[in-house]
């Protein structure tokens, strides 16, 4: 069977040894999703609508009006109209189209995309030390930033939908912030609830919203059907040739057409590329450029309706419904970027970029389906703080699309990595493709900043903060592992003493747990010291996430017996898996160790970590923030589903 790939850039003859390869490559296996529960083609890309393409299907509401009412705005004449449009048609050609859903969608790691999972690909044996060293530190940042738009992104979308009542009515106007924050409070109070509950109706509210804003585009274009002629590139040549810098300047409004693309890749996972595709090229794509042509249109033919070209594209009596569509649009939009931050927080848990907080799984049968009440409540208040600070869309554009486009550059410069290293294509051949998109994502890059004058500063410090915390806490938890290691004894040595002065032994199971797979915990020597008793069965148990999203149950639990009833247990997870103990001690019954978990006790080391005038390699500041993060950390209990009435800290004082 011949299939093209773009990772090899040739077609493959399929055989026998070509899972394995395949399986390197991250593309095996698919996600579960789409391997144990297969939908038809149509259920999906209707799907995909609501939890995918939200932010992306929203921005008609701003992004035009930006180019020629914003900030950095431009008159509407139809040489600016033409050309913005043209520029409008050809980012969503380039940047969506071709970068996002014909390239990077084909490097996913085991059927889950994003930057994070972009960055997992890039494992030690493809990248030199020096190489990973910088890497690494950049695709953490691009990630981090992606918190700057999940506040960003409801705090523009919803305001954007709310305005659309002072072209109603007037005397309104001042409900708008009022309005705007109710209804922010509300979608994040509605996050403990989970996404189950309603998934079933955002794919078909955001099919009304395509249908309806491709019905006013084709209104608009009614009145001016030469608006098509911005197909023609020639129109953004000539649009740069007669504006010069103010045309680079609005560059940054432009970008608002194409702020959804790094939520493409990494929604990836949810529903597979073919849905996703599909739903692009067959509805979305269209709809998009009907309403900004159809915006185009009106302002080629009533060029002082630039204030707002969206809403008045609608006829009089259709204002009201359109408001209230567009607010139920703006809202499942600003779910799935806070669902996706959920997702990215939990993990950067899992790979150890981040502190324990405490998750609820909303859905049993859908994993990615979580809520962290703790960063849900951070979200809120940034989100209304930025509503009350800059007070209308029009001056939270200038915030947006600094984070995404730095994102975007980040991506472009890992992908070159991963088809030079994991894909091995030539130099040549990568470095022209990785060239081609950054011709596009830098002079995006540079026209917002821009923007950092006018709000674009917040997502910047935004990720700076998130990418300090997440660094400072890999580093330091780096550093205690190191040093507990380094203090502990070989488990061989700790059962010799034992044989030879027999401790008192009472039935039972101690799982003692620890992130150090070898040595002997510290929290057994403390519980033995002070307690001066062991149990019958005791297990040491280490919970390990590897850089793939999901490990199979079948190659979960890996059991080393020892004499004495000991027994080392490891148990490995992806980062997309959520860990639970109790099962994965279930699972060792196929590996020969019978567990009762009711007769069970968990041992846990509970560190508090304490700053020292000597050298560890962090600086002073990070070794006090280390340690606050430490100490605030949500227990590792609920972290790792272990029942709470079985459980027994320890606590331990580590120096750093």
């Amino acid at each position: 069977m011949m299939s093209p790939d773009i990772r090899t850039g040739r077609s493959q003859i399929m055989t026998e040894t070509e899972p394995e390869r395949e399986q390197q490559a991250g593309r095996l296996p698919q996600h579960p999703l789409n391997s144990q529960r297969p939908r038809h083609l149509f259920t999906l890309s209707l799907a995909a609508l609501g939890v995918v393409y939200g932010d992306i299907g929203t921005s008609p509401l701003y992004a035009l009006r930006e180019c020629f009412h914003g900030s950095h705005s431009l008159p509407p004449t139809p040489v600016n109209v033409l050309g913005i449009l043209s520029l409008v048609f050809w980012a969503l050609t380039l940047v969506i189209s071709i970068k996002y859903l014909f390239f990077l969608m084909q490097a996913d790691n085991h059927g889950e995309g994003g930057i994070l999972a972009l960055l997992a690909l890039l494992t030690p044996r493809h990248l030199s030390p020096g190489q990973r060293r910088y890497l690494l530190p950049l695709g953490l940042f691009g990630a981090a930033l992606l918190y700057g738009d999940g506040v960003i992104t409801p705090a523009i979308s919803v305001l954007s939908a709310v305005e659309g009542i002072k072209l109603a009515a007037p005397s309104l106007e001042g409900f708008v912030i009022p309005a705007t924050i109710l209804i922010l409070i509300a979608l994040f109070l509605f996050q403990k609830r989970g996404t189950a509950n309603v998934g079933a109706v955002f794919g078909p509210v955001m099919a009304i919203w395509f249908t309806t804003i491709a019905l006013l585009g084709i209104g608009g274009i009614l009145q001016a059907p030469e608006v098509f002629q911005a197909v023609n590139p020639l129109h953004a040549a000539c649009f740069f040739h007669e504006n010069g810098q103010l045309a680079f300047r609005v560059l940054g409004s432009v970008f608002l057409v194409v702020t959804g693309g790094e939520a493409l890749y990494a929604d990836m996972g949810h529903f597979g590329s073919r849905p996703i595709r599909t739903a692009w090229f067959t509805f979305v794509l269209p709809a998009l450029l009907l309403n900004y042509f159809g915006q185009g249109a009106l302002l080629l033919v009533q060029p002082g309706k630039a204030s707002d070209p969206f809403y008045n594209l609608a006829p009089g009596w259709a204002l009201y419904p359109l408001i209230i569509l567009a607010t139920m649009a703006t809202v499942i939009a600003s779910q799935a970027v806070i669902s996706g931050a959920f997702s990215l927080t939990r993990q950067a848990m899992q790979l150890g970029y981040s502190p324990r907080f405490r998750q609820v799984q909303t859905s049993s049968e859908e994993i990615g389906q979580v809520y962290l009440p703790t960063v849900n409540f951070g979200l809120m208040l940034v989100t209304i703080a930025l509503v009350l600070g800059f007070g209308s869309s029009a001056n939270l554009a200038g915030a947006y699309g600094v984070a995404v486009t730095t994102t975007m550059v980040i991506t472009t410069i890992l992908a070159y990595f991963l088809m030079k290293k994991r894909w091995h294509w030539q130099m040549a051949a990568a470095a022209a493709l990785a060239g081609l998109f950054l011709s596009f994502d830098i002079p995006f890059f540079a026209a917002n900043l821009l923007k950092i004058a006018h709000g674009g500063w917040f997502p910047l410090a935004a990720g700076t903060l998130i990418f300090t915390l997440m660094t400072t806490w890999r580093q330091g938890r780096s550093l205690l592992s190191h040093k507990l290691q380094k203090d502990g004894q070989p488990l061989e040595a700790f059962i010799e003493t034992l044989a030879a002065s027999p401790p008192h032994r009472v039935p039972g199971t101690a799982a003692f747990i620890t992130r150090i797979p070898s040595g002997t915990p510290q929290v057994l020597h403390h519980h033995l010291v002070h307690n001066q008793v062991l149990h019958e069965q005791v297990i040491i148990l280490t919970v390990l996430t590897e850089e793939i999203p999901r490990v199979p149950a079948a190659d979960r639990v890996t059991v080393t017996k020892m004499p004495l009833g000991f027994a080392r247990v490891i148990v490995r997870y992806g980062f997309m898996q959520s860990p639970n103990v109790p099962v994965a001690l279930r699972q060792c019954e196929h590996h020969g160790l019978t567990v009762n978990l009711e007769q069970t006790t968990y041992y846990l080391a509970r560190e508090t970590i304490i700053s020292s005038p000597l050298q560890s390699g962090m600086m002073r500041w990070q070794e006090k923030l280390f340690s606050f993060m430490s100490r605030n950390s949500a227990a590792a209990t609920a972290f790792f589903n272990i029942p709470a009435e079985q459980v027994v800290e320890l606590g331990q004082q580590v120096e750093i």
